[in-house]
């Protein structure tokens, strides 16, 4: 787990961190002075815990907590001030603790010990791809519906290629194979990615999909999935391959046959 330190005043920088190695050593800690420092560490690896100085010149606690918020929704927000008056706004988005100035072994213990998402709870992901069969993708249990069906099937093309990179070109060959005019394909492949950007940002789904210029990949350490469960542990799996696999895409037929092949030899035929 991550946990992020946000506080310009040094010193209780350095006695916050102290405090938190002796209770929980295991703990990845990012110190920063400024909140902008830490919104940009935020967006390069996710966050666990966040201790929160409310007083900052930059961007308030408050204000940093809500952006911390909309990258892991499930981040564990632990406001640190002066007084009791932010309380409410603390409470207000959802706060796991709030602690008051001077600091103290007990009180900043206390708050790890009691968060708001529990690390148990963490582990459950909010995203499974479901994959024998027809599609589908689930966030938090229910289907996730697009603006354009072609939308979903993107996702389970980069699903199909196993946290692979795939580039423009082979998903619009997969698509729509020779059909139509290479433009306006490409035209319509920009809404596809705009749907999707928009789709997962209201889900508040940060991360899942790895972009670089020109490709997309799916984060596989993101989602839960019943092909990648079942490819790693095989008989030992919570999924049964039954011969199906993604029924509906005439591309997937190349991932059925390796997967019928697999299947046959674990039965020993």
């Amino acid at each position: 787990m991550t946990i992020l330190l946000v506080n310009e005043h040094v010193d209780e920088l350095e006695q916050l961190s102290e405090i938190i190695k002796k209770k929980k050593p295991e703990l990845d800690i990012l110190s920063c002075t400024s909140s902008l420092e830490a919104l940009a560490e935020a967006r390069q690896k996710e966050i666990d815990i966040a201790f929160i100085s409310v007083e900052q010149t930059e961007l308030n606690g408050l204000d940093l907590g809500k952006y911390l918020t909309d990258l892991y929704p499930m981040v564990n927000l632990i406001f640190l001030s002066d007084s009791k008056e932010y309380g409410y706004d603390a409470l207000d988005i959802h706060a796991s603790g709030y602690v008051l100035r001077p600091l103290s072994q007990k009180s900043v213990q206390r708050e790890i010990e009691d968060l708001r998402y529990p690390e148990i709870q963490k582990k459950a992901k909010r995203v499974f791809a479901s994959t024998f069969g027809n599609f589908e993708l689930f966030v938090d249990g229910k289907p996730v519906e697009f603006k354009y069906s072609r939308t979903k099937e993107i996702v389970a093309l980069l699903v199909n290629n196993n946290g692979a990179q795939t580039t423009n070109g082979e998903i619009i060959a997969s698509l729509w194979e020779d059909e139509g005019d290479p433009k306006k394909k490409a035209s319509y492949l920009c809404n596809l990615r705009q749907d999707l950007q928009n789709t997962f940002n209201r889900l508040k789904l940060k991360g899942i999909i790895i972009k670089q210029r020109g490709s997309m990949a799916i984060a596989k350490d993101r989602i839960e999935c019943d092909l990648y469960d079942w490819m790693e542990k095989k008989e030992k799996s919570k999924y049964s391959y039954l011969g199906d696999y993604m029924n509906q895409y005439s591309w997937a037929e190349y991932r059925h046959a390796m997967l019928d092949e697999i299947s046959y030899d674990m039965a020993g035929y």
